[in-house]
């Protein structure tokens, strides 16, 4: 039986068509994604026999809260249960007028990147587009009357290995009659999956791109992603092209700061070089630990000396301040399982 929120406006409004007025599509979707009422017996303006029609042919099933966790910094974790037991994480982001909503697309991941606490889970199964619907959409009735205003897929998971249903609910959230999210306001980031990005490129879904880089030498980069030594830099840097012809975006790629492993001067002309001629942005990100890691996170000195350096870089640079360590809810952290930090508490709430 398929979600609703599985199907798109489009596919709602055919399915009631011929059965009942159209302005009836208008109301339920007034309920489902501007009052966010995820029930058909609340939504008080439809009759008795079109909630009935409503719970017989639709699913309505959503992810429990299983822990909500908040940051000193103001981030929000979540973590949910789905229908089949099986715990992902999503995390807001408060940023003065901004509200980022971190989506994961995945139960676990298959592409093993050393710095990544999601890694250890390995992939369990990719999300259905309800699932990841169903994310912002509990997110956005426990922030109501603020509103979500960005939307990053970079939670749990790699999207482009779950592209189908990632961009199937993406169309759906950027849909006018939906949430009305903005292309320049939705972002899919990718370890560097060559193959997904084109097949993003051409998929017709407006939206920015972000790729975790994390190092422009070979060698580094495939011992800390496996997934380059599927797709070299290369390759990766003719997808990265291809996609900039297809789009206005610019790409914006993702270091993650490494002490005595990818902040040295041969680094940064790596870098540079590989940036030289690619309409990008970077984001610096200093490594935040994780269970198990090898590595350590850097110290205000050695990220202040880096950026120093970086400054030779011809592109726009920005060290990213993470948020939400505390709740292990930044970069990499992600692993959405029972244990000490992870225990739903009330005495969170703000």
């Amino acid at each position: 039986m398929r979600h609703i929120y599985g199907i798109s406006p489009e596919e709602l409004s055919s399915l009631l068509q011929g059965q009942f007025p159209a302005y009836r599509t208008k109301q339920i979707l007034d309920w489902l994604y501007k009052k966010y009422v995820f029930e058909p017996d609340q939504m008080t303006n439809l009759p008795p026999e079109l909630k009935e029609f409503l719970k017989t042919g639709l699913s309505w099933e959503i992810p429990e809260i299983d822990a909500r966790l908040v940051s000193t910094d103001g981030t929000i974790k979540y973590r949910l249960k789905l229908s089949d037991g099986s715990l992902i994480e999503c995390v807001m982001i408060p940023d003065d007028k901004k509200r980022t909503l971190c989506v994961s697309s995945q139960v676990g991941c298959s592409r093993g990147c050393s710095f990544c606490a999601t890694a250890a889970l390995k992939l369990k199964r990719n999300l259905e587009a309800s699932e990841i619907i169903a994310q912002v959409m509990i997110v956005a009735r426990e922030l109501y009357p603020q509103r979500l205003t960005n939307l990053v897929f970079m939670g749990m998971g790699e999207p482009m290995d779950n592209l189908d249903n990632v961009l199937f609910a993406l169309k759906i959230l950027q849909d006018e009659q939906a949430l009305s999210f903005s292309p320049r306001r939705t972002t899919i980031s990718t370890c560097g999956v060559v193959s997904g990005i084109k097949k993003l490129a051409e998929s017709g879904i407006k939206t920015k791109l972000a790729v975790s880089l994390n190092s422009a030498v070979e060698e580094k980069r495939s011992r800390i992603m496996p997934v380059s030594k599927l797709y070299p830099l290369n390759e990766l840097k003719q997808a990265l092209f291809y996609f900039r012809r297809k789009t206005n975006f610019r790409i914006t790629l993702e270091y993650i700061l490494i002490p005595d492993f990818n902040m040295g001067i041969a680094d940064i002309k790596a870098l540079s070089r590989f940036v030289d001629d690619l309409s990008s942005k970077i984001n610096f990100i200093p490594f935040n630990p994780v269970s198990g890691a090898e590595w350590r996170a850097p110290t205000t000195a050695e990220i202040d000396l880096f950026m120093q350096k970086a400054q030779s870089i011809r592109q726009a640079i920005t060290l990213r301040k993470s948020r939400g360590k505390d709740i292990l809810g930044a970069c990499g952290q992600l692993v959405a399982q029972k244990g000490e930090n992870h225990e739903n508490s009330s005495a969170n709430r703000p």
